[in-house]
């Protein structure tokens, strides 16, 4: 039986080829790697754009007149929390349609309606509960409890990264959201897939990755004390066939080793002209947008970029003072976001990026008052049954609102899309049959969306 190493290197490609590990599962436990995806690829790298905290859909993408028409009237059925709530609450904020397609957002994207044209706004998403622990997890990994690998590794183990000098999956994260490393773990895939998590609150490239540079020894030393290692390593493994863990810590090594040379030039986004890094914004996020261009561009599979504070777990999770919160989150998100599809856009890359932007659910179209009952400063509590999200590039048609909520955005009730559906979509336009790609854990075959989730053709290009 070959280990993995000796098929890559007897099928002559590297890491350049690796896809599809669940064809390879039968011949090695560990394998994480063959060449083909399923189908033909529209896209080839992910983006996700992730608004920790969950955004109002009904304040930017799914307008409702019906709530002002309607306002301090208490909503109907089992959703409605009667201890917090004063009934619906209208949005203070304008929506009209932009580009030639005619997509509607609201006046708090003034950046992104110039790319009206190239969003496919998904407003029929729902997901299974309204909490953020759960619906994080729910979000990134397919299931409500932290022991299944998240979405970033299942693409990672499925086609792996085009740059064998770089990891396959990177999260950029200025602070830890709730849950926090479990939303990009491996769990029981092979450890090579477990997202590279960056603290983007310096954005220096020696802060970003730590020892980058060896303090003493020149790389032509530390060369040949890794060739040293990998000899030593060989004979061990020879011993220990089939250990996964071993294999992935061997693979870290000589992959931390790899990124001493082209992290270094990846991860610096002091290299972009100030033109650039001022169009992107001056502020974390801005700055993480256009770090997660610069590792697409050198070859990262799967990048994502969380919308944290420091000291604040859930930036949109806004409770009280809802409208000028969003006014302010959306200013920063609107700009970094608009400036990363142009950027893509301009370097031929956005037509095989896919971009994904939204939060773990949305927020309830009725309002939840502040602890003093100052109306003026209410906020959105949790939601889940009906909210929003957008694609764009990868495959996926622009100019485009799929599915649509009740008038009163409280229930996604045409074109339904849970997110297993979602991640089901997303594999699929990586060439990936999300059915197929799967893994033998503990006595039974393991997929990303379980046993769940349809595509929806509806929005593919």
């Amino acid at each position: 039986m070959l280990n993995r190493r000796q098929m890559l290197q007897q099928a002559g490609a590297g890491f350049g080829i690796v896809g599809l590990a669940g064809e390879l599962n039968r011949l090695e436990a560990s394998a994480s790697t063959i060449a083909i995806p399923h189908f033909t690829p529209r896209a080839k790298r992910v983006i996700f754009l992730f608004m920790n905290g969950a955004p109002s859909h009904v304040d930017t993408f799914d307008p409702k007149p019906a709530l002002a028409k309607y306002e301090g009237s208490q909503p109907a059925g089992d959703l409605y929390r009667k201890n917090n709530g004063t009934g619906f609450m209208p949005s203070p904020f304008r929506f009209r349609a932009h580009g030639e397609s005619g997509v509607v957002m609201s006046e708090l994207f003034p950046n992104l309606a110039a790319h009206a044209d190239d969003l496919c706004v998904l407003r029929s998403m729902h997901t299974n509960v309204p909490n953020h622990e759960p619906g994080l997890l729910v979000m990134n990994s397919g299931n409500q409890q932290p022991i299944r690998p998240s979405l970033g590794s299942w693409c990672s183990y499925g086609l792996g990264s085009e740059n064998e000098n770089l990891p396959g999956f990177v999260v950029l994260c200025p602070g830890l959201p709730v849950v926090g490393p479990q939303l990009w773990s491996s769990s029981f895939l092979p450890g090579q897939h477990q997202g590279m998590s960056v603290d983007t609150n310096d954005m220096q490239v020696e802060k970003l990755v730590a020892n980058l540079k060896h303090p003493r020894s020149s790389r032509a030393e530390q060369q040949r004390q890794l060739e040293v290692l990998s000899k030593l390593n060989q004979l061990h493994r020879e011993q220990r066939q089939g250990e996964t863990a071993l294999d992935a810590q061997i693979r870290a090594m000589e992959l931390a080793f790899n990124m001493q040379r082209e992290a270094s030039t990846a991860f610096d986004v002091s290299r972009e002209p100030a033109h650039v890094r001022e169009k992107y914004g001056e502020t974390t996020f801005g700055q993480s947008c256009l770090l997660a261009r610069r590792l697409c561009e050198n070859g990262v599979r799967f990048v994502q970029v969380y919308y944290v504070g420091k000291n604040e777990k859930q930036p949109w999770d806004t409770h009280s003072d809802n409208n000028r919160r969003h006014r302010e989150l959306c200013a920063d998100s609107d700009r970094a976001t608009a400036a990363l599809l142009t950027d893509l856009k301009a370097r031929g890359m956005l037509e095989d990026t896919l971009v994904v932007w939204g939060g773990e659910f949305g927020r309830t179209p009725y309002a939840q008052n502040d602890k003093k009952k100052d109306y003026s400063k209410a906020g959105r509590d949790h939601h889940h049954t009906g909210f929003s999200m957008f694609l764009a590039g990868g495959g996926v048609r622009g100019g485009l609102m799929y599915g649509n909520t009740d008038e009163f955005g409280m229930n996604a009730v045409e074109d339904r899309i849970h997110v297993h559906d979602l991640h089901a979509t997303i594999l699929h336009l990586l060439g990936v049959d999300h059915k197929r790609l799967t893994y033998r854990y503990s006595g039974r075959d393991f997929r990303l969306t379980d046993v769940h989730g349809e595509v929806v053709d509806g929005i593919i290009g």
